[in-house]
């Protein structure tokens, strides 16, 4: 049996690799896990049985957690789920609380993006979102990335020019107001941060 050693691996990690497995798995088949807390195992439990598989954890004597998550006939991981999507973002760090917190949380859901099966259509930067695609920041390789596989990116001027970033922009295109209204505007799913 082939275990997917997750252990140390941060948040989103485990489900994106047991979501790859799971993609080449065949009915029947059992994709192991092995995580070592209990929020990914909580996280794996959801995916498994959003996508409709069987899912059965044992705790190990080290305090890892052992995930096995059976293949169900009929299932298969939704290819399109990003289809149509925008993502706006306005500053650069992601929710409340600690401004730590929120930079590691916004790179990850960044990396996250990278991993869908069809990339965003478009991802905005405007106001503090505008640092995450200039020079030094640690989001560069994703959005390169991102670019890479055809997501349009694209920064607000005037915020560009607000934070003194004009000549800093290191990845996509310098926009409008007005055409960052009509993006999201058209958007089919829209995810607004």
């Amino acid at each position: 049996m082939t275990v997917l050693d997750m252990t140390g691996k941060p948040c989103p990690m485990p489900v994106i690799e047991t979501r790859k497995a799971l993609k080449t798995a065949k009915p029947g088949d059992i994709v192991s896990v092995l995580v070592d807390n209990d929020i990914a195992r909580e996280n794996l439990q959801k995916t498994a049985r959003w996508l409709g598989h069987a899912f059965s954890h044992e705790n190990q004597a080290d305090g890892c957690i052992l995930i096995s998550i059976t293949v169900a006939d009929g299932c298969a991981i939704i290819e399109d789920e990003s289809a149509g999507l925008v993502v706006a973002i306005g500053r650069d760090c992601m929710g409340g609380g600690s401004e730590e917190l929120g930079k590691s949380l916004m790179k990850s859901f960044i990396f996250s993006l990278t991993e869908l099966e069809t990339p965003p259509e478009h991802i905005l930067f405007f106001n503090g979102g505008v640092l995450l695609s200039t020079e030094g920041a640690t989001t560069l390789d994703d959005l390169a990335a991102l670019a890479a596989k055809g997501t349009q990116i694209s920064s607000c001027g005037a915020c560009l020019n607000y934070y003194k970033l004009a000549d800093k922009l290191a990845v996509g295109q310098v926009t409008n107001m007005y055409a960052i209204m009509s993006t999201m505007a058209q958007a089919k799913k829209l995810i607004n941060l």
